[in-house]
């Protein structure tokens, strides 16, 4: 049994890295911290089923990602979808604009803008650093396949990053 001190290193030290991950699949910050905080909640009750073999890592970034994927399938998340498109409104403040002049955010929305599939790929390889073998496994998908997700997402990126230079897409 973990003890509390042992699970706030842990917290500590994949927190950050899983709110990313998280945010990369929902695209909203607040949901993708619940989903975290859910997922700890979930391991330090469900303890004695996670083996330690050094794939603490892994293993949390597996939690997250099916804890996200549950989230964008459930009627809460098509619900939020649905109000954010009747209620939404275009306004632009000067901060955005600010904001968005930033090459790292504009990086950002692009992956954000890719569909999940390629997503999913690029955030992993890219942001988690993670080998083909590594995403295959956790995705539960041949390597062939990651690898043709990141080739499609890298080709959907470059017509929207073609004015930035980003070292991913100049060495493609």
């Amino acid at each position: 049994m973990l003890q509390i001190s042992e699970l706030e290193r842990i917290m500590e030290q994949h927190t950050e890295r899983l709110i990313r991950l998280a945010f990369y699949y929902v695209r909203d910050l607040q949901s993708a911290e619940d989903i975290v905080q859910d997922v700890f909640i979930k391991f330090y009750n469900n303890q004695q089923n996670y083996e330690e073999r050094g794939e603490l890592k892994a293993y949390l970034s597996k939690l997250v990602v099916n804890r996200s994927k549950d989230y964008l399938r459930s009627w809460s998340y098509r619900k939020i979808q649905v109000q954010q498109k009747i209620f939404a409104k275009p306004a632009i403040t000067r901060r955005d604009m600010l904001v968005q002049q930033d090459e790292q955010t504009l990086i950002e929305n692009a992956i954000l803008a890719l569909p999940l599939k390629q997503r999913e790929v690029i955030s992993h390889f890219y942001f988690e650093e993670m080998a083909v073998m590594d995403i295959a496994e956790l995705l539960n998908i041949p390597e062939s396949t990651v690898k043709t997700r990141l080739r499609r997402g890298r080709a959907l990126l470059k017509p929207k990053l073609q004015h930035i230079e980003w070292e991913v897409l100049l060495h493609e």
